[in-house]
């Protein structure tokens, strides 16, 4: 083996193939929501919205996750938003590389004159792509399947719903819904690996302590086949709109703090560590977390972040 321990996280990966869950996990994921959601809005006419994530995952675990993401979207006029939602996943020490690529299109309803309805798609493709040279497996040491490497491309799309007004938000999503196969069965060798449907429900509330103080409560829950209900409760309070901080639960696996700072008043960076709870935690350093926002304001409006559900 290249690494001495990298076999522990081949046998990891197997073995979330096998219960599902494949979508990367987001602990600030309230400010990641274009990627799953592609009905996200912020109806901010003139405002081009940049967003990039980094996460690494189980800290110090040889070939433990790697996950960036990165998403762009704007207005395109009244009742449409557009963008473009990126995500490389990497694990095992390039063991296992996913790339997926995506255009969003966001058609909004207006319910009343606080709130709004929108209806998303979420159109593009993914590659896939193994690399077991060097793998010396030593309870499979014959075992064909890891002897050729993988390298495809597969198309996907993906559809969510989205409701906001200045102090609430909730959507439901499911962000990939071809089930296509990465690995399957060929020359009589097994092989495991295919899509499984994500359903993503989010919701959030902001609520004015006083003129300075807001307080903002969130979940995410992720639902998939074959796999347990994963659900992040998070509270964060937001000082002056421009200092946050907070706590996050994920069920059964770990515990969050989170904090970011408006650098500039259209530039925002945050900071998220998990400590981790399973028994996952005897292998690894917790998990980070880094984003950075930035938004464009391409008319010269001069608006504030107070459009979007991202700062309410």
């Amino acid at each position: 083996m290249k690494h001495p321990y990298t076999f522990i996280w081949l046998l990891l990966f197997v073995h979330f193939g096998l219960i599902a869950q494949q979508d990367p996990q987001y602990t600030q994921y309230m400010y990641n929501m274009s990627i799953v959601n592609p009905a996200y809005t912020t109806n901010d006419l003139g405002r081009l919205n940049f967003g990039a994530l980094y996460r690494s995952q189980w800290k110090n675990a040889v070939g433990a996750p790697e996950t960036m993401t990165f998403y762009a979207h704007a207005p395109m006029g009244k009742n449409i938003e557009m963008g473009l939602s990126l995500v490389s996943d990497k694990i095992g020490d390039g063991a296992l590389k996913e790339n997926n690529v995506y255009a969003d299109f966001a058609y909004v309803l207006k319910l009343d004159a606080k709130s709004n309805l929108s209806l998303g798609l979420k159109g593009g493709f993914t590659s896939f792509e193994t690399n077991f040279n060097g793998f010396m497996l030593p309870e499979f040491q014959d075992d064909e399947a890891f002897n050729e490497n993988v390298n495809n491309t597969f198309p996907n799309f993906g559809v969510g719903a989205f409701y906001h007004r200045s102090d609430f938000y909730a959507g439901i999503s499911a962000p990939n819904l071809l089930t296509s196969k990465h690995l399957e069965n060929r020359n009589g060798i097994t092989r495991i690996g295919s899509e499984k449907i994500h359903f993503f429900l989010t919701a959030g509330y902001v609520y004015d302590l006083d003129r300075q103080i807001k307080l903002k409560p969130s979940l995410l829950a992720k639902m998939v086949e074959g796999a347990p209900l994963t659900v992040d409760l998070s509270f964060n309070a937001l000082f002056y709109d421009r200092f946050e901080g907070g706590l996050s639960y994920r069920l059964e696996d770990s515990v969050s703090a989170m904090f970011n700072i408006a650098v500039l008043p259209a530039l925002r960076i945050g900071y998220a560590y998990d400590y981790t709870l399973s028994n996952l935690s005897d292998y690894s350093a917790g998990s980070h977390e880094i984003f950075v926002l930035f938004d464009l304001d391409l008319l010269g409006l001069g608006k504030g972040y107070d459009k979007s559900p991202r700062f309410y």
